[in-house]
C-alpha cells in the first residue's frame, strides 16, 4: 500500500519516509511516530492500517539523521542498538523532521499525529511546540513526565499500560495532575501494547485504544 519517500526539513537535511495513501480522497493526514526501532515493518503496517481508515499516513525515519535506514527487531539486540541510536538524535532536529513529515501529510488536509514510545513523547512534543497539528496521541511515551512544562496547543490523548515495567504509574499519575484537561487512559497491559510483533502485545488493551483514537482523530481531523 504505501511507499518510500524522501523529506526535507528546514535546515535542508533529507531524511526517508514511509508514505501511505487510502484508495480514495484522503480523509486528513496521519502522521505516525516511531519506537526505538526505526521504521520497521510494524510501524509500515500502523502507517497502512490509518491509510486504511480514508488517511495520508506518514512515517519519517527519525534515526536517518544518525544511521540512515535502520530497521530494528524487537530482541535484546534491538533494545540496545535502537536505545544507544535515539540517544545520538538532537531533539531540535528530530522535531524539524517531525515537522517535515507534517508538512507532507498537510497535503491532505488537517494532520494529527501519532506516536510510540519515543514517538509518543514526540507527539506530546509536537502537540505543544509545532505548527500545523490539529490533534495528537502518544502512546507510552516515556519522556512525558519529564516535560510537563510544555502545553499542549492542540486536543491531545494519552495511553499508558498499568504494567509497564520503563513508566511507573507514579509518573503516569504526575502526568494527570499536571495536564488536567488531557484524557490519560491507562490498560491492564505492559510495554509496546500495541505492537502485535512483540511479546508485550495486549490484543484487549489494544482494540480497546483504537476504538478511543479513530472516534477522536474523525473529530478533529476529518
Amino acid at each position: 500500500m504505501g511507499s518510500m519517500i524522501k523529506l526535507t526539513a528546514s535546515d535542508g537535511v533529507s531524511i526517508g519516509a514511509y508514505r501511505a495513501e487510502p484508495s480514495g480522497t484522503p480523509r486528513g493526514g496521519i502522521v505516525v511516530l516511531q519506537e526505538i526501532f526505526g521504521v520497521n515493518h510494524h510501524v509500515r503496517s500502523v502507517a497502512d492500517f490509518y491509510a486504511g481508515h480514508g488517511y495520508l499516513a506518514i512515517a519519517p525515519a527519525l534515526f536517518d539523521r544518525v544511521t540512515p535506514g535502520l530497521e530494528l527487531g524487537y530482541d535484546q539486540e534491538g533494545i540496545s542498538t535502537g536505545a544507544e541510536t535515539q540517544k545520538r538524535t538532537v531533539p531540535k532536529d528530530t522535531l524539524a523532521d517531525v515537522a517535515a513529515a507534517i508538512h507532507e501529510a498537510a497535503a491532505a488536509g488537517k494532520v494529527g499525529v501519532v506516536g510510540y514510545c519515543w514517538g509518543g513523547t514526540l507527539a506530546f512534543a509536537a502537540a505543544a511546540k509545532l505548527s500545523g497539528v490539529a490533534c495528537a496521541v502518544g502512546y507510552y511515551g516515556g519522556g512525558i513526565a519529564s516535560m510537563l512544562d510544555l502545553k499542549p496547543r492542540v486536543p491531545v490523548t494519552l495511553h499508558f499500560g498499568e504494567k509497564d515495567d520503563h513508566i511507573p504509574m507514579s509518573a503516569v499519575d504526575a502526568i494527570k495532575a499536571a495536564l488536567p484537561d488531557v484524557p490519560v487512559y491507562t490498560y491492564p497491559a505492559g510495554h509496546g501494547f500495541n505492537c502485535d510483533e512483540r511479546g508485550s502485545f495486549d490484543k484487549p488493551s489494544a482494540d480497546l485504544a483504537i476504538s478511543r483514537v479513530l472516534p477522536f482523530f474523525k473529530d478533529y481531523v476529518g
